[in-house]
């Protein structure tokens, strides 16, 4: 009986005859040899149909095939370094599963909107595949990277009662006689869990409900958000960094072939190593005034002003210091300057700005009880947070990872958009 056989495992078959199954992305045809471009979701390999070498129904169902048609076919592997998988196959046998219509997503331009709509299908072009094999690994380094330094990952509830990071960007939904409203982060119940296991993650989905048409914004993401009992902001700092150098060095080491089909200059990553360098929020205004930004003190950062930031390093820069009035409730202010916090924004190269937000935490009952009554929130949804400052609190600090901003980077891509499976934009919940 044929060994089936996965593409990215086709390398210890060379000689023998293997058994695929999968879909086909292309074909040629020289008149009495076809060629047919195989996929089967780990990889792609030419394989080589010669009508005098195989039975003519073969060759015939293979004349039939038509783009992403399923099908099973058997062959011998050999090696072939001009094809596009350094393999090939040469094929002895093929059954077709089923005949694909004519195939919407053909080698020539389309809009963005055009395959936005068929998203279904475009994942399944070779730099689509390539971006989310990419992802793929990334969450393969987060798991390891915390595992290997004792957190537990804690899932945090879509639901949640109240914000944490501002009422303006809340989608609400009803929860049978109360109001509930999907997560933007779960930061605050990461706090309650580092609380009862010391270093804690959660990794899921967040929303927001920003009318941004920005390549920098989604209504719906995925975070990375741990949170350490007993550290202070420096700590974190020195966490934020190790990690974002083992996901761009894992990267890297696992990911070169998918970072060669979507032309990625990896000599801008090779070099994403820690430390990373460290900017004050008042030397960062300083630097935009003088590159002809209209910031002024006070205001937060916007796109063009990270990139202005960015551009003066060649890896990420953590901007620290902020003013306390842009930032959430909960972060700690500075003792010596109580107008600023204990917060860090990481910006990452090449324009792709801010792709970790983080700091120190309130740990003080009552600093924290004035600062909900500042920002005029409704205490009731809080008291749960409230109580872990009053059965032993500590000093405790955390950051989140947007996954998507941090593909983008590490893919050079030029839109958010295609680095989630299915995007969920202002204008698009389809499909």
């Amino acid at each position: 009986m044929v060994e089936r056989t996965y593409l990215k495992h086709i390398g210890q078959h060379v000689g023998s005859e293997v058994e695929i199954r999968g879909w086909l992305y292309n074909k040629r045809s020289s008149g009495k040899i076809l060629f047919l471009i195989i996929r089967d979701g780990t990889d792609l390999i030419q394989g080589v149909v010669v009508k005098s070498e195989v039975p003519a129904e073969v060759f015939e169902a293979a004349k039939r095939l038509t783009q992403e048609s399923s099908l099973i076919v058997r062959g011998v592997v050999r090696e072939e370094p001009r094809s596009i998988s350094g393999y090939e196959l040469n094929i002895t046998d093929l059954e077709i599963v089923q005949l694909a219509e004519e195939y919407p997503i053909t080698p020539k331009e389309h809009g963005v909107e055009y395959l936005l709509d068929r998203r279904h299908l475009w994942l399944r072009s070779r730099r689509q595949h390539a971006i989310m094999l990419v992802r793929n690994e990334l969450i393969k380094a987060t798991r390891r990277f915390f595992d290997e330094r004792d957190f537990v990952l804690i899932d945090a509830p879509i639901l949640t009662p109240a914000a944490a990071e501002g009422t303006t960007t809340l989608f609400e939904t009803d929860y049978f006689d109360e109001k509930a409203y999907l997560s933007q982060t779960g930061q605050l119940y990461m706090e309650a869990a580092a609380m009862a296991f010391g270093k804690v993650y959660c990794f899921g989905p967040t929303f927001r409900a920003e009318k941004s048409k920005t390549r920098r914004h989604l209504m719906e993401f995925w975070m990375i958000e741990p949170e350490m009992a007993f550290c202070d902001q420096e700590e974190n700092m020195r966490v934020q960094e190790e990690y974002v150098s083992c996901l761009v060095q894992h990267a890297l080491k696992n990911c070169r072939k998918e970072l060669e089909i979507l032309e990625r200059d990896t000599s801008k990553l090779e070099n994403i190593v820690p430390p990373f360098p460290r900017l004050s929020y008042d030397e960062a205004v300083k630097i935009l005034q003088q590159n002809g930004s209209e910031i002024q003190w006070g205001d937060d950062l916007g796109g063009g002003d990270e990139t202005i930031i960015a551009n003066q390093y060649d890896r990420p820069v953590f901007v620290y210091g902020f003013p306390a009035a842009i930032k959430a409730f909960y972060f700690q202010p500075d003792p010596e300057r109580p107008e600023i916090v204990k917060g860090a924004d990481l910006l990452a190269p090449e324009g792709y700005g801010e792709i970790i937000g983080g700091g120190e935490r309130i740990a003080d009952y009552e600093l924290l009880l004035k600062k909900i009554k500042e920002e005029n929130l409704p205490e009731e949804p809080y008291a749960w947070y409230l109580d872990l400052r009053r059965y032993g609190s500590v000093p405790h600090s955390g950051f989140g990872l947007g996954l998507e901003r941090t593909v983008s980077w590490i893919c050079g891509l030029s839109h958010l958009r295609e680095a989630i499976p299915f995007p969920r934009l202002l204008n698009r919940i389809y499909p």
